[in-house]
């Protein structure tokens, strides 16, 4: 029976990684994963001897002599326990997305534009290396990518030039979201899941995810397409569509780092605190959308201008990547299904047996993650690893698995999307981007090493 979910888990997983050659969105084999693995579960409950309780971090003692009801009793237990914790980082994540739409309803995110006044190109890397670094902290290595190359599109003509510019943007985004709880879904779910506290995720990766992205950085600044000026698109508004734009911009940014103070005033989880935020940001700007509606429409005689007012909110809602949502659904509740029989923390200790060494292991597991979606891989590592809260293996797989990505442009969410805004090529990223990701990955991850016996 457990061969069968392990076959059963890597055809879907294999699945997922050729989404693009299969022409088939990763989140229905993630589902449909998830969905089969949960009822073969159920169906040969009897048959397991093995259940592995995640509240407890440890094998459920005796559990091949209780009853087929108890056994039964457990798996709803544990499904729901599972439930509950994929249930957190999604409403966390939702939240998050619908402040990113909000700003992005008002053009708050042209107001980074007013900032890049240089033609000179080394110097618009570095401006767009820290913007990618500082901004992928705050609203995620994924959404900071998507607003940087669409700045870029609106200054730098030659796509040849621009490429260049979009790899390293890749790099920094991967690097700026490691060190963040709120910088990339990995993060979030080992500090959801309390494998690390905000405070010491940023003390153990702001220097090392430093490295990562100015060592490249250094390096490309010294490179042949960094070299000279470039001619700005003129005659295009610099300013935002909205008067609140610049307001919106500051005012979710700020919701959004308010997340982690609020957790830990309050102790209460993450996904309240996000939810919060997402509900002041929210009366702003139904505030500012209807007197931006009222100054551009005339009221009637009634006084009543609801009609044709969209309220930014409902429509900030309806454009949330519920596709991603999904996925992260369907593989977060998959891998819980391989925890759950114990599979996850029995193989842990055959690798341990067979790679002693874990930086090693966690370090091939950042390399993974430039072949295949870091978000199982992670998931896979929390239940494969049973060190306590902000043991230094945490910060190193939430540092491994954000920057390993780099190294392959289909190896993290903000390369997939770069790769599709200007049609980058997987060999091109491979010859000229993905050494110097590497390059920056393995400079990251030594100073970690040197700097955790302090």
């Amino acid at each position: 029976m457990e061969n069968i979910i392990i076959i059963i888990f890597i055809l879907g997983y294999l699945a997922i990684t050729l989404e693009h050659n299969l022409k088939l969105d990763k989140l229905i084999p993630a589902l449909g994963m998830m969905a089969i693995l949960w009822a073969i579960v159920a169906f040969g409950i009897d048959n397991f001897t093995n259940w592995f309780d995640s509240g407890a971090h440890a094998l459920v003692d005796g559990f091949s002599n209780f009853t087929s009801a108890e056994k039964h009793h457990i798996l709803e237990e544990t499904l729901l326990h599972h439930l509950g914790k994929t249930a957190e980082i999604l409403f966390f994540l939702l939240g998050a997305m619908t402040i990113v739409e909000i700003i992005d309803y008002f053009d708050g995110f042209a107001t980074f534009k007013n900032y890049i006044k240089t033609k000179n190109k080394k110097k618009l890397l570095w401006i767009f290396a820290t913007l990618a670094f500082i901004l992928s902290a705050i609203i995620d290595n994924l959404t900071a990518t998507i607003v940087l190359i669409t700045i870029l599109q609106k200054i730098i003509n030659d796509k040849e030039t621009r490429i260049w510019f979009a790899g390293l943007i890749i790099i920094a985004a991967n690097a700026g979201g490691a060190w963040s709880p709120i910088g990339d879904v990995t993060t979030t779910m080992l500090w959801i899941g309390k494998k690390v506290t905000s405070g010491k995720l940023i003390e153990y990766l702001i220097i090392p995810s430093l490295l990562c992205v100015i060592v490249p950085v250094l390096i490309a600044s010294f490179m042949k397409p960094f070299k000279g000026n470039l001619d700005i698109i003129e005659g295009e508004d610099v300013g935002t569509k909205s008067k609140y734009g610049p307001t919106m911009l500051y005012l979710g940014l700020s919701a959004i780092i308010f997340v982690p103070i609020f957790k830990t005033v309050t102790h209460l989880p993450p996904y309240v605190g996000m939810m919060l935020s997402l509900a002041i940001v929210g009366i702003f700007a139904e505030i500012y959308s209807r007197s931006q509606f009222s100054l551009s429409h005339a009221i009637d005689t009634e006084g009543d201008d609801s009609h044709g007012y969209h309220s930014p909110v409902h429509k900030s809602l309806s454009r949330i990547e519920m596709p991603s949502v999904l996925f992260f659904f369907g593989i977060l509740m998959a891998v819980a299904a391989l925890e759950s029989l114990g599979m996850l923390f029995i193989g842990a200790e055959h690798l341990k047996v067979l790679i002693p060494n874990t930086d090693v292991v966690i370090m091939l597991l950042g390399v993974g993650s430039a072949v295949v979606d870091n978000v199982p891989l992670v998931a896979a590592s929390m239940g494969m690893f049973q060190e306590p809260i902000d043991d230094h293996i945490w910060h190193f797989i939430a540092y491994s698995a954000g920057t390993g990505g780099s190294m392959l442009i289909i190896g993290s969410a903000a390369g997939v999307v770069a790769m599709g805004m200007e049609k980058i090529n997987f060999f091109w990223y491979f010859k000229n981007i993905a050494w110097l990701a590497a390059i920056g990955f393995v400079v990251g991850a030594i100073s970690f090493m040197f700097l955790r016996q302090f």
